[in-house]
């Protein structure tokens, strides 16, 4: 395959193509370096043939952010499918862990505070964390998970995970290691999802 045909846009869904080059561009140059202007050079269309898609850079922004959330929870539905409650729990904390650790600037991206809420981030973010709150909820149920609110359990667990992912993914933590801590962090995490007696 030539440079030219690589970097060019031929044919087909420009939108699906423009996140895909936006995603690359964020993992090269971060949210700073990622603009429509480049994003159009590097497809190798016009300058104006993103805001067609995205109205500005912003709304390229939320985009990354709903296709994140949607790739996240279907990677969750995939991880949850079979096993014990514990090990369903392990498969989707091993799999927010793998996500984190390979998307650390898309994940900014998703958890931005300064993004705007829109509907479609807010129903892409219900539906990716529908999976995970429905295993509390059933190990609730159960009484195999303490009670509380789901949302809030699962939130902290995915902190923790962010945490883990956050020294793997700057060194703190050898690669190497990585698989160790998170077996000991899940550990821990099951342990306090235990009901107390």
């Amino acid at each position: 395959m030539s440079i030219a045909s690589s970097r060019s846009y031929h044919h087909g869904d420009l939108r699906a193509e423009l996140l895909r080059r936006a995603e690359s561009l964020l993992r090269r140059s971060g949210v700073d370096g990622l603009s429509l202007r480049q994003l159009a050079r590097d497809t190798g269309v016009s300058h104006a043939a993103p805001s067609r898609h995205f109205r500005d850079k912003q709304a390229l922004l939320d985009a990354l952010a709903v296709a994140g959330f949607e790739r996240l929870g279907a990677s969750f539905e995939q991880a949850a499918d079979g096993g014990t409650l514990l090990e369903r729990i392990t498969a989707v904390a091993r799999e927010y862990l793998r996500f984190a650790i390979d998307n650390p600037e898309l994940l900014g991206v998703m958890f931005a505070r300064k993004q705007r809420q829109t509907p479609a981030i807010q129903a892409a973010v219900a539906q990716a964390l529908a999976m995970p709150f429905a295993m509390i909820t059933d190990g609730q149920e159960r009484g195999e998970v303490v009670a509380g609110d789901p949302r809030r359990i699962c939130l902290s667990a995915m902190a923790a995970l962010q945490g883990l992912a956050t020294f793997v993914g700057s060194g703190f933590v050898a690669a190497e290691d990585a698989d160790g801590l998170f077996e000991e962090t899940v550990t821990h995490m099951l342990d306090g999802l235990r009901p107390r007696r």
